[in-house]
């Protein structure tokens, strides 16, 4: 094998510094070369939400109500199209609570507010009145022994004999004794609702009557020391709190 050595330079080569013009150009070139790896690159679209992302963005979304005389959470969820229920989780509202003229509602995922009595139900058949003018002294869920809870709410009565009203119009499919409940009477509204007075000392319907709102239907009377009438309302076979029907 045959080495060749390369003779050292003695001299220094120097090369010219790139003109300011050339340098621009120089940019240039990169800069297009830079646009054109982008122009490349695969578009990709935004992934769309999940059902159940979709639903906790619209639950952030919404309007607030200002609640006004008469008005109820059952009218404002119907008129909004929206549950009670997510009313009530929406602004934490606690079994006890009956609405306040001028409170705030947040209505989740309403896009406008809406007025009431332009888009009201039919009051004179659909809305709930009270079956007896009274203090609220047990409230629906509060516990009434070691293991059970109100299913309703119980209303003070003035005194024995106190006339019972019905709160809707409906069939009555239920006018007895009841285990429990006392002297009973469960009003069918034919919507899904049935309405329950308990504790009573005398029914003035029997079952198969027909009764408008208002009509008397009982007498409330004297049970375990207290007068008191046991009102409910169901929903379906679920109980539901009547504060949140009531005017």
């Amino acid at each position: 094998m045959v080495e060749f050595q390369l003779p050292k330079l003695t001299t220094r080569v120097r090369f010219p510094s790139p003109a300011p013009y050339d340098m621009k150009i120089l940019f240039f070139i990169l800069f297009l070369g830079f646009l054109a790896g982008c122009a490349t690159e695969e578009y990709k679209p935004m992934p769309t939400p999940s059902k159940e992302t979709a639903a906790l963005i619209a639950k952030k979304t919404g309007v607030y109500h200002k609640v006004l005389r008469g008005q109820t959470l059952w009218q404002i969820a119907q008129v909004y199209g929206v549950s009670i229920k997510d009313i009530i989780d929406s602004n934490k509202i606690p079994n006890g609570t009956a609405l306040e003229v001028g409170q705030l509602l947040f209505i989740p995922g309403a896009q406008e507010v809406k007025d009431i009595s332009e888009h009201a139900v039919d009051k004179n058949k659909n809305e709930f009145i009270w079956p007896l003018k009274g203090k609220v002294v047990v409230y629906f869920d509060d516990p009434v022994s070691a293991s059970t809870v109100s299913r309703g709410i119980d209303i003070q009565a003035q005194q024995a004999g106190d006339t019972v009203l019905a709160t809707r119009e409906g069939d009555v499919v239920l006018a007895d004794y009841l285990s429990g409940y006392g002297q009973t009477v469960m009003i069918d509204h034919n919507d899904g609702f049935i309405s329950v007075y308990a504790r009573n000392s005398k029914l003035l319907v029997k079952l198969g009557d027909h009764v408008f709102k208002g009509d008397a239907i009982a007498q409330v009377g004297p049970m375990d020391n207290r007068v008191v009438e046991h009102f409910e309302i169901r929903h379906g076979s679920q109980a539901t709190n009547p504060l949140y029907y009531l005017p």
